[in-house]
């Protein structure tokens, strides 16, 4: 079984919990869609609800994740049968282990396999993939931004796209393969090369490896390899 996943959040806190869950699981010629709403206690912040447009108020009543269709499918699904395919998939699992969920099968990153196989894109977010690769045409229905069940839906689109240029396997394997990045997409050097700036403002990139903690591993992978290089 293939489930395309994504999760929002009520914040990007370490307190922060799962409010949202977007489910597509595709087995043989059946095809399953789970959307829901869960209520994990935590008050969702107004920056989050900008974003995914979800309120306290529409959380107000709705189940636990643990009583919610989404985590009873998982749950009978959990196994080694079962592929879970997500962009960024780490941060979903790591919200879903916070609400007594964790995955017992394999793993495929759409966010690193994509930086592996196109890395000629500027970004890497799932909407702007969603437009650079011209996912959208395969779109049957409109999809709202940072809506769990839309969000699985791109994915899919992205695992397919992805899936023309190497075997699920592969993709597989490169999902937990550190990618070597050579431009900054943020910050004050967004757009410069890593490497060029590991050698006129090398005290900026070791100022990022020592306070941000929560820095992209393959960021840090790459500021780390570009310093070696000019040490």
């Amino acid at each position: 079984m293939l489930i395309f996943l994504d999760v929002e959040t009520t914040g990007l806190e370490e307190i922060d919990k799962v409010c949202s869950v977007g489910i597509i699981a595709i087995e043989d010629e059946n095809t399953t869609t789970i959307y829901e709403l869960v209520n994990e206690g935590k008050k969702i912040l107004p920056q989050a609800s900008c974003i995914n447009h979800i309120t306290n108020e529409m959380l107000k009543g709705q189940l636990k994740f643990q009583d919610s269709e989404a985590y009873k499918f998982l749950v009978k699904n959990n196994n080694e049968n079962t592929t879970l395919v997500g962009h960024n998939i780490k941060f979903d699992l790591s919200m879903l282990e916070k609400s007594g969920f964790s995955f017992k099968g394999e793993v495929i990153d759409t966010l690193r396999v994509t930086k592996h196989l196109v890395p000629e894109c500027e970004q890497f977010s799932l909407q702007f993939l969603r437009y650079e690769l011209k996912l959208y045409r395969k779109e049957k229905e409109e999809l709202q931004a940072h809506n769990a069940l839309s969000d699985a839906t791109i994915v899919k689109n992205l695992y397919e796209y992805l899936l023309e240029m190497a075997p699920k396997d592969k993709l597989s394997e490169l999902s937990f393969k550190k990618v070597l990045l050579t431009k900054f997409e943020f910050g004050k050097h967004k757009g410069s090369y890593i490497e060029e700036i590991s050698m006129i403002d090398r005290g900026y990139l070791e100022w990022m490896l020592g306070n941000i903690l929560d820095l992209d591993e393959d960021l840090r992978y790459s500021i780390e390899y570009y310093l070696e290089g000019v040490s």
